[in-house]
């Protein structure tokens, strides 16, 4: 999904004042993901805490009623891309959050659809499907040879 730079800007504009909230660190850091949800038919993306507390919204033009059947797989590398810049921007580096957590890219009912990014202290390992791939057969192998011995 290609969009204007002016839509980039909105985004990471958006984001910025989502985190903004969280200020600089704090002693008692506050737990929670950001939630980012785009929506199909308005056009808007609205960012939300764990709590359903709404910290930023915006519109982006080309989302406006768009029909396509992939939207969310598009979306998904469009925001991945922009918290990545952010993120080596510093932008997230001083926020008031247990780490680690994560921006979660979510549905019109507020149901994951992808992690789109995680920040930690670089000691986290984030377990994706290929690294999981197999893992089942390869354990149901391991105790049907134990169980035989």
């Amino acid at each position: 999904m290609k969009i204007s730079e002016q839509s980039h800007a909105a985004i990471a504009s958006c984001v910025k004042e989502a985190v903004a909230r969280y200020g600089a660190k704090e002693e008692n850091s506050t737990i929670t993901d950001i939630h980012l949800q785009p929506k199909q038919e308005t056009g808007e993306l609205v960012i939300f805490n764990d709590d359903d507390e709404e910290l930023a919204r915006t519109i982006i033009d080309e989302w406006v009623d768009d029909d396509s059947n992939d939207f969310y797989t598009e979306v998904e590398g469009l925001l991945h891309s922009e918290l990545t810049a952010l993120k080596e921007e510093g932008i997230f580096d001083n926020l008031n959050l247990l780490k680690p957590y994560s921006f979660v890219l979510v549905d019109d009912e507020k149901e994951t659809v992808a992690d789109l990014l995680l920040i930690d202290d670089e000691d986290t390992l984030l377990l994706s499907g290929e690294l999981l791939k197999g893992l089942d057969e390869e354990l149901d192998a391991f105790l049907k040879d134990l169980l035989e011995k």
